[in-house]
């Protein structure tokens, strides 16, 4: 007998074209990734709980794990590809009968029949270069000679953020300036000096170099560090957040510069707030879901590329208001909004044309009528004396 004739009658009568296989590519596997995680919330949420997240609960985080379940439910793809998570049947799905041959191949729910091998060159254990910054922003701290001279504030800020003055927030390098606060791996440091010896710069051909040079960190323990200013961003980056400033002095700072408008005061900018036109299922199902943000430029021209930004999650949007500003800082008006309305503030990753991972910080779930309120009152100086409620979605009085 022929052996290679027969090897060629075997892989030649292969009628439901099992050999035919195409490799998965790397994006579907880091989708499909992303997916298990977004679903293990859920599952945590139920371990904890003992219960579904629910619609109608007075927390935000809540709220949303129950529109992502909601969502998940509704997508037989993503049911079939969850299924194996799904311990405690949250995805109700329906057992299919499994009556013959036919039904087998075709319920390949674990895709067994493709070819999903990892290619030699995915590292997925390597030390990442934000791991190893990480290590050295620890490792090269010293004692601080003069800390006499800092420990006062440190232990000031500590008070502020027990009492809720002052908030600990997601870190984004444009963050990263001298004179503002910083937590890293629980521990609290000033941002002292930072003494740039490379500016950044841009290139044709789109590569960027960033600006860099030696700090000098401050830490609540008596140590001071003296890294670089790209390692400790890419710190921060891994385990960092930022504290916010002391929420009475913002106040003050307002109401002292914001009087009477007329014809010779200058225009500072606009305070907007706008509404998502994302056809994404985790943004579009959201009611009240609204951006509330501060432009220097008139707001149809700032937002005319809203997707291609991660800011504006990565979709057109529609101008739902706009307040011109004058005679104060309207960052300060965009931080006591945001301030106000913190504990409503959406919590969602999205990602850019290169992968990137962002997690935008001025989306709200608040109906309109409420912001418009409360802009008026930061107008009126009476926004001291209220409150937001979450639970009852209204501003109260304070008492």
């Amino acid at each position: 007998m022929d052996k290679d004739k027969t090897l060629d009658d075997i892989f030649n009568d292969d009628p439901l074209g099992l050999l035919n296989v195409k490799p998965k590519v790397s994006s579907a596997r880091n989708a499909d990734e992303r997916l298990v995680a977004s679903f293990h919330e859920i599952i945590d949420f139920y371990e904890k709980n003992n219960k579904e997240p629910e619609p109608n609960s007075k927390n935000i985080s809540e709220y949303l794990l129950y529109s992502r379940l909601k969502n998940l439910r509704e997508d037989e793809n993503k049911k079939l590809a969850l299924e194996p998570e799904d311990k405690y049947r949250l995805l109700q799905i329906e057992k299919k009968e499994i009556k013959d041959f036919d039904d087998i191949l075709g319920d390949d729910m674990f895709s067994v029949l493709d070819d999903n091998s990892e290619g030699l060159f995915e590292f997925k254990h390597a030390p990442k270069e934000f791991d190893r910054a990480n290590t050295d922003f620890v490792a090269r701290r010293k004692p601080c000679p003069d800390f006499e001279n800092f420990e006062s504030m440190l232990k000031e800020v500590q008070k502020d953020l027990v009492s809720g003055k002052r908030k600990l927030i997601p870190f984004k390098e444009d963050n990263l300036r001298e004179g503002e606060l910083y937590v890293h791996n629980g521990v609290l440091f000033y941002l002292a000096e930072v003494d740039f010896t490379k500016e950044e710069k841009y290139f044709p051909g789109g590569k960027r170099d960033r600006k860099d040079g030696r700090t000098r960190c401050i830490f609540e323990n008596g140590t001071e560090s003296n890294m670089l200013y790209r390692s400790v961003a890419k710190a921060l980056y891994t385990n960092g957040k930022v504290v916010t400033q002391n929420i009475d002095k913002v106040n003050e700072e307002f109401f002292e510069k914001f009087g009477n408008i007329t014809d010779e005061d200058k225009e500072a900018g606009y305070i907007y707030v706008l509404s998502s036109k994302s056809t994404d299922e985790k943004i579009s199902t959201l009611n009240n879901l609204f951006k509330i943000g501060y432009s220097k430029i008139d707001v149809q021209e700032r937002v005319k590329n809203a997707e291609k930004e991660p800011t504006y999650l990565m979709a057109p949007v529609r101008i739902e208001g706009a307040w011109k500003c004058f005679n104060m800082n309207p960052q300060k008006f965009e931080q006591l909004i945001h301030n106000f309305f913190g504990n409503s503030c959406l919590e969602i990753d999205v990602f850019d044309e290169k992968g990137k991972r962002h997690t935008p910080r001025e989306w709200f779930i608040i109906p309109y009528d409420v912001i418009e309120q409360a802009i008026q009152l930061i107008i009126s100086g009476e926004i001291v004396n209220y409150r937001y409620s979450l639970e009852d979605r209204l501003i109260l009085k304070r008492q």
